[in-house]
């Protein structure tokens, strides 16, 4: 909800961004304040306290999220280190070695060659048993698959165990402290 701001109580033009709609709104529960329509990064000045409350919240209950319990199977997973290098999947054939040197010599990951192969033989995103983290982000720019998100995207980050079980029940979050309420790419 944009609220318009007393031009007495503040410069003209400004606008209080709220997800509530109580008028009048409470300003320590807005969003933040801005001095154009649509909010834009220069525009917006950020109610640190309102992101220290979503922040709270999300840390409580992200673990609960269907899709962040999908990033957390998904890391679970061998990450396709089972693809195309000898695994179940793909065997790897049998192929005679030959001393070649030079450009074009190389590949592994069984394409030929006795290198780590290109990065579609080395698997996606998986920790392939290992734990590690998984990132709560808004969805104004979502990563294509097995990305990470921009940083100011980012809200924070969850710790998995190697089987992708979230570390104390709940993860663990962490603040990313990159977040910002409003991106070229909007609020």
């Amino acid at each position: 909800f944009i609220f318009p701001i007393n031009p007495n109580e503040r410069s003209p033009n400004s606008y209080l961004l709220s997800f509530l709609a109580t008028d009048p709104p409470k300003a320590q529960l807005a969003i933040g304040t801005t001095t154009s329509i649509p909010p834009t990064p220069d525009s917006l000045t950020e109610n640190h306290r309102f992101l220290s409350i979503l922040q709270t919240v999300i840390g409580i209950h992200a673990h609960e999220d269907p899709d962040i319990q999908s990033q957390a199977s998904a890391m679970a997973s061998s990450g396709g280190a089972n693809l195309g290098s000898g695994g179940s999947l793909f065997p790897q054939q049998r192929q005679r070695r030959t001393r070649r040197q030079g450009p074009g010599y190389g590949g592994g990951g069984g394409v030929g060659g006795d290198g780590a192969g290109g990065a579609s033989a080395q698997g996606g995103m998986g920790s392939a048993g290992r734990g590690g983290h998984i990132h709560v982000y808004d969805y104004r720019h979502p990563p294509d698959f097995g990305r990470i998100p921009d940083p100011e995207d980012i809200f924070g980050s969850l710790e998995l165990d190697g089987n992708g079980k979230f570390v104390d029940g709940h993860g663990n979050y962490q603040s990313s402290g990159t977040y910002r309420m409003c991106t070229r790419d909007g609020m």
